[in-house]
């Protein structure tokens, strides 16, 4: 198992309710391949340093999981065939920035 980081744009003309209905779909796909979904952040409407699709603002969410390595494959291909994605972007995590985002997560609780 492999801890990965996710950032999704998704397109500003969602719903609350469209919005996270988005996020428990992409956090069933890690948890039904077996992994597990180590925090999430959605950031809301953020403007967007450039236009894309003609759209200048775009509802951001972070997604911090862990899960098997081939897994990465198959939600690059959710992502693409959702129309409601603008773009996408996962990193795998080292050591530290597992450790730096567990601080992170603590202090920002304990605030």
């Amino acid at each position: 198992m492999n801890n990965y980081e996710l950032m999704v744009i998704f397109t500003p003309v969602l719903s609350d309710d469209e919005f996270k209905a988005a996020q428990k779909k992409y956090a069933a796909l890690v948890t039904d391949a077996g992994g597990s979904v180590v925090a999430e952040n959605p950031w809301g409407l953020k403007s967007l340093a450039y236009p894309i699709q003609k759209k200048t603002t775009g509802l951001y969410w972070v997604m911090e999981y862990t899960a098997p390595s081939d897994f990465n494959e198959k939600l690059k291909i959710q992502l693409l065939r959702d129309e409601s994605v603008l773009r996408h972007l996962c990193t795998k995590l080292d050591k530290y920035a597992v450790e730096y985002n567990a601080k992170k997560e603590k202090w920002c609780k304990n605030r």
